[in-house]
């Protein structure tokens, strides 16, 4: 695959710095020195490029996660972690359809919208929409519907196959089991363990939904070089729990 004008690309340079710049006719600099971005189109990803000082770097073509850490951040965002078991646990695909209530950053609704047909998402705060649509254009997500709506007055979708609910009240969304198919997931997204206790007193009351688990994920960096095979300083450690919900019945 060929580099065009105004791609998106990745730089890896020395001591592993890493750079998402827009292909054009500029100079990209940095401490490593310069490099000549028109250079880069025509080419086929992968080679390596020197900078006016002979500093080297790789030209990838970059993934999501590399778009991840460059995308603009508001309120806090759900993490890769916790979103690839929304992924796996859900075993939602190409032909399901989505509703993402608290849109925040937007990137879980990126994420999501990778493997699904639609996604269409809710949020009340005109700031959280409007960066949330700039990092769902920066991501070249198509497949994203924003909705400025309060989702505690109500979902208007149908037969859905998952409901997010990055809430710090999800148990406030009204009637929420009539919006999915039977055997279709809500997964709420909640900091703290009293917010899950909360959340599943008022689950109870409605015969269609039951809880299959609750989980928190951590991730362990590890450093593996010749001389030192050991753990980071630095774990990501809990971010929040996830209480995976699922109709039982239609």
């Amino acid at each position: 695959m060929k580099i065009r004008k105004n791609d998106k690309v990745l730089l890896i340079g020395p001591e592993n710095s890493r750079f998402i710049v827009t292909v054009d006719k500029k100079e990209f600099s940095s401490k490593y020195g310069q490099i000549s971005l028109g250079k880069l189109i025509g080419r086929d990803y992968g080679f390596k490029i020197k900078t006016h000082i002979g500093k080297g770097f790789i030209v990838l073509e970059p993934r999501f996660s590399d778009l991840l850490g460059r995308a603009k951040r508001g309120p806090q965002a759900v993490l890769l972690k916790d979103a690839m078991a929304i992924l796996a646990y859900t075993s939602i695909d190409k032909d399901s359809s989505v509703v993402d209530a608290g849109l925040g950053s937007g990137w879980l609704a990126s994420f999501l919208a990778r493997y699904v047909k639609k996604v269409i998402s809710y949020e009340r705060r005109k700031e959280f929409v409007k960066i949330a649509k700039k990092n769902i254009d920066f991501f070249n997500i198509k497949n994203i519907k924003v909705k400025e709506k309060d989702v505690y007055n109500g979902i208007s979708e149908k037969n859905l196959d998952l409901i997010t609910l990055d809430l710090p009240e999800p148990w406030k969304v009204p009637n929420i089991s009539k919006n999915l198919k039977s055997g279709g997931y809500i997964v709420a997204y909640l900091p703290t363990i009293n917010q899950v206790i909360e959340f599943r007193k008022h689950l109870e009351e409605d015969k269609n939904l039951m809880i299959e688990k609750v989980i928190d994920i951590s991730e362990e960096y590890w450093i593996v070089s010749k001389k030192v095979v050991r753990p980071e300083s630095q774990t990501l450690g809990h971010t929040a729990f996830l209480v995976f919900v699922r109709k039982i019945s239609k």
